[in-house]
């Protein structure tokens, strides 16, 4: 493999895994190796957190955001853009979709942060670990009603989502097993919704009250007892659907773009072999989600499948702003940026239904299709930022004092990806720089600076680009 593939695999792996990297960052990552990179990214309890301090010093509101989700969707993109751990940001980004829970309902973003906070802890350890906490986390428990979920009257709702979106899928349970899930997790509540007024809100615990839990026997998915919250999760676990529904979730967040969730009983995997692979590897590792990792992303399916993903709008925002070096730190226009998503579809901590989104090509629509070219426009077009300068430094060392423009187009992809464009997109590139002539580094290095800025703004408009 030449340095180039390299560079380009270690890039779709950054892509992928984190929020892409700098050519600077992959050419470090590659004196070290693919498989080197896999560890150190699963490691990531090496690195050291976000100074989260410094954010609530200069935006208190974002540590405590009450009812509104934007200083909460700040926090979080703060978070993603200053991570040295973006693996560990990406995995909480990938269960908030697959156990989506809205601030439009839980109307108490303090508690969604705390939830994506759990995700960051546990979300690459055990998937059962990451149940339980999950059954018993205040925001879920509002969101789907477990609060009213009482011994002479069950709902429902909790039970049933957890069957058909966080764990087996549609096709793989009864109504009746749906009646029995929600009477063991009867009594699984939340301490009093008190009153906003006149304090404000107040923090929720998990409360487990024995007198409003149905100690009768249940019949669920073949088996009867008394059981509880946690052993009904114990007996999802041994459904030969539950390692498949997570493993194709995987797939369809880090590989290739699969159909809507919903679809998929009557649609089949894209790659079965591989969502297969998956799945055995969680059973083997008793749910454990690190080895699974490793092994998709050390494995070949993994590696064929660069540009195979629409990126969704926060790996397009975040991506951005770390590839550019914009918003670093505490940046007064924090929370105005943290809008951004939402502008192009993807309301961080408010997503539509318990469902997430609809991903791949429902990303793309006339108005979000603006939104992101503009967004990477605006930014990689900027020569003052320090990423954008180091850019342009790299290409203008690579061919010397001059450059044809065929040559600053394949130094502008390179420095990009590198990018691989069809003959269609590159003949369009190639268009615009011949309209300018030769690029003089030596005679105008800051005409040929805007030059090359005005190019990557160009590349970031691509349908190579928008795609993962």
């Amino acid at each position: 493999m030449s340095n180039r593939e390299e560079i380009a695999l270690l890039a779709h792996l950054m892509r992928r895994a984190g929020f892409g990297a700098t050519r600077d960052e992959l050419e470090a990552m590659a004196e070290q190796g693919y498989e080197a990179t896999v560890e150190h990214l699963l490691d990531y309890e090496s690195q050291p957190p976000v100074d989260e301090y410094t954010l609530y010093r200069y935006h208190p509101i974002t540590e405590v955001p009450g009812g509104a989700a934007a200083p909460g969707q700040a926090n979080w993109l703060y978070f993603m853009v200053n991570t040295q751990r973006p693996l560990n940001e990406k995995m909480a980004l990938f269960w908030h979709h697959v156990f989506a829970t809205g601030n439009a309902k839980v109307d108490n973003c303090n508690h969604l942060l705390d939830q994506i906070q759990m995700f960051r802890d546990v979300g690459m350890d055990n998937y059962r670990e990451l149940l339980v906490k999950l059954a018993s986390d205040p925001a879920m428990i509002y969101w789907l009603d477990n609060n009213e979920n009482h011994k002479v009257a069950p709902n429902e709702n909790w039970g049933r989502e957890l069957l058909e979106l966080f764990s087996l899928g549609v096709g793989n349970y009864t109504e009746q097993d749906v009646y029995e899930c929600s009477r063991a997790f009867t009594g699984w509540t939340i301490s009093a919704k008190m009153p906003r007024y006149p304090y404000g809100r107040h923090p929720w615990q998990f409360e487990y009250r024995a007198e409003d839990h149905d100690e009768t026997d249940k019949s669920f998915l073949g088996y009867t007892g008394n059981f509880n919250g946690e052993d009904i999760i114990d007996i999802i676990l041994k459904q030969p659907a539950c390692p498949n529904f997570i493993a194709r979730h995987l797939y369809n967040f880090f590989v290739e773009d699969e159909p809507q969730v919903p679809a998929w009983n009557i649609e089949q995997p894209r790659n079965p072999d591989a969502i297969r692979v998956l799945a055995q590897t969680f059973v083997e590792n008793d749910y454990d989600i690190k080895p699974v990792l490793r092994v998709l992303f050390n494995s070949d399916f993994f590696k064929d499948a660069m540009y195979r993903k629409v990126k969704n709008p926060t790996e397009v925002v975040v991506s951005t702003l770390r590839l550019t070096g914009d918003l670093q730190g505490p940046d007064p226009r924090l929370e105005a940026v943290a809008r951004e998503p939402g502008y192009m579809g993807q309301d961080i901590l408010d997503p539509p239904s318990v469902e997430g989104w609809h991903t791949g090509h429902e990303w793309i629509n006339s108005g979000s299709l603006v939104k992101r070219v503009n967004f990477v426009a605006d930014r990689i077009s900027d020569t003052n930022l320090p990423g954008v300068q180091r850019i342009v430094e790299r290409i203008a060392g690579a061919n010397g004092a001059t450059m044809t423009p065929e040559e600053f187009v394949e130094n502008c992809l390179d420095q990009m990806g590198p990018l691989p464009v069809s003959d269609q997109t590159r003949g369009e590139l190639l268009s615009q720089a011949q309209s300018e002539g030769t690029v003089d580094w030596e005679g105008s290095y800051d005409d040929s600076a805007r030059r090359t800025g005005e190019m990557l703004a160009l590349i970031g408009a691509t349908r190579e680009y928008q795609f993962g």
